[in-house]
């Protein structure tokens, strides 16, 4: 099941029945199916406080990944702060709809196994992003 909440922000405006189908689509084509993915929409405060908990980084993200995938299943708890998705929709001349289905999907490609942060990962994420906002 995947679950869209919210902590500090109000909901985005974002198709929920539309999202979901188009996260399992994704998913499953990596050979993926989805369990249980809970986003949880926050404000730049609240990332920041999860990023220094959970991961010992003092900076702001868009996003933080939790996996508890198991096997060809995946699952975890997604973290999106609105205001840096908002930030970054301006700083790269991006509509702001697009952006956060970027982040959103890039969530789940991450619980697919594809990372960015090791030489030429980031490349290939952007492509696998490119790829399924090219499904929605």
């Amino acid at each position: 099941m995947i679950t869209y909440n919210t902590d500090g922000v109000k909901m985005p405006k974002i198709k929920k029945r539309d999202t979901t189908t188009w996260i399992r689509a994704v998913a499953y084509s990596y050979g993926k199916k989805v369990g249980d993915v809970g986003y949880m929409f926050v404000n730049d405060e609240k990332i920041l406080e999860v990023n220094r908990e959970y991961l010992g980084h003092d900076y702001f993200t868009d996003i933080i990944t939790f996996d508890y995938s198991e096997g060809d299943t995946i699952g975890g708890d997604v973290v999106i702060s609105l205001d840096t998705v908002k930030s970054n929709a301006q700083l790269f001349g991006k509509d702001y709809d697009e952006e956060l289905h970027r982040v959103i999907i890039h969530g789940i490609l991450h619980l697919c196994g594809i990372n960015d942060k090791g030489p030429g990962e980031r490349e290939l994420m952007e492509e696998a992003e490119n790829r399924a906002l090219a499904m929605r």
